[in-house]
């Protein structure tokens, strides 16, 4: 019997860092034959135990360092699930090693680290990614479509994103997610980083690639008691030649949501959640309401999708949501508005 081919066998996965509450997604996902998780990496030693009871993993798995967890298991690409500033480290240590690596949104805390991560990206000819939960949305991808593909919302004058919950501490997430997720150097920023990538990710994605001319931002501390050192509240407005777009990420709405209003010259296409749609062509017809169907395999879940990539069955598009160039626009903005909430500036691009 021959041996598994390279392009049937599961894609061998490293987990980097336990300490993101996104690190659920590739411990509670079911199994499944397109990956392998092949071991985890974590520093702190509290943080791997509790993780190990918590999602049932066997100990063999896990590793102190992600340099011991490349020399024993040599995954194809690694997944990072540790602070935004880490992603840099994790780059560096997996580039010259041919590995891919994806990252959890936003791609970087700042165009520093971005830059060289892109730059090492390009050097050792490896993939490196950013995964957002919007990017799996169908109700996300239906709007485009619409008013991309088929054009039946006229030009795109306005886009609003909104994103968010009533806060991380207020949701219960762990102490390790919360120490960085709070802290201006590990995570960039609070609720501006958080959830305002979102915004700039797709606001991005809606533009072509196209970076805005101007950010303007303003961030707020409401509840300075909680969150002592960074932002929990955030709008930036992002302008182009003839649209705009505003962005709103904030730990205090008084529900979780991840929502996106399109306006064109003619008509509208809202996206109030992942599976519903709401459009409106024109003022001559009423507003429209579609339940969607899940996308299709592999293009409706991070990791199958992960493996479509590193076997080369999926191919990115310039403008790929969760491609380097999008997300270095995202950082670009992101950079931007941080600055512009210091300085109450408008800064161009």
């Amino acid at each position: 019997m021959s041996e598994t081919s390279s392009s049937t066998r599961p894609v061998r996965l490293g987990i980097a860092g336990m300490s993101h509450g996104h690190l659920n997604d590739p411990m509670r996902r079911p199994k499944t034959s397109d990956i392998e998780i092949v071991g985890i990496s974590e520093t702190d030693a509290d943080i791997a135990s509790r993780n190990i009871e918590r999602f049932h993993i066997d100990p063999s798995l896990v590793y102190s360092s992600l340099e011991a967890l490349i020399d024993a298991t040599h995954p194809e690409v690694v997944a990072a699930f540790g602070s935004i500033y880490d992603h840099l480290s994790v780059v560096e240590i997996c580039a010259p090693r041919g590995i891919h690596v994806m990252v959890e949104k936003p791609l970087a805390v700042s165009m520093e680290h971005a830059r060289k991560m892109a730059d090492l990206a390009k050097k050792y000819n490896i993939q490196v990614l950013t995964n957002y939960a919007t990017t799996w949305f169908p109700s996300n991808h239906a709007v485009y479509k619409m008013v991309h593909d088929e054009k039946r919302m006229g030009p795109i004058r306005r886009i609003v994103v909104h994103d968010g919950h009533e806060g991380p501490a207020e949701l219960g997430c762990s102490t390790e997610f919360l120490a960085w997720l709070t802290d201006p150097v590990l995570n960039g920023g609070g609720a501006v980083i958080d959830f305002g990538c979102y915004g700039c990710n797709l606001s991005t994605w809606l533009m072509d690639g196209k970076a805005p001319n101007t950010v303007s931002a303003v961030l707020l501390q409401i509840k300075p008691d909680i969150y002592p050192k960074v932002d929990d509240d955030s709008t930036i407005i992002l302008t182009y030649d003839k649209a705009q777009s505003v962005i709103q990420g904030s730990w205090n709405w008084p529900i979780d949501r991840k929502d996106m209003e399109v306006y064109g010259k003619v008509g509208y296409a809202h996206a109030p959640n992942k599976d519903v749609i709401r459009y409106r062509e024109s003022k001559h017809v009423e507003e429209k309401t579609e339940t969607l169907k899940p996308r299709t395999a592999p293009f409706n879940d991070a990791f199958s999708w992960l493996a479509g990539v590193v076997r080369g069955t999926v191919k990115l598009d310039e403008n790929d949501l969760s491609g380097l160039k999008n997300n270095l626009t995202v950082v670009q903005i992101l950079d931007a508005a941080r600055e512009s909430a210091r300085t109450g500036k408008t800064i161009k691009l």
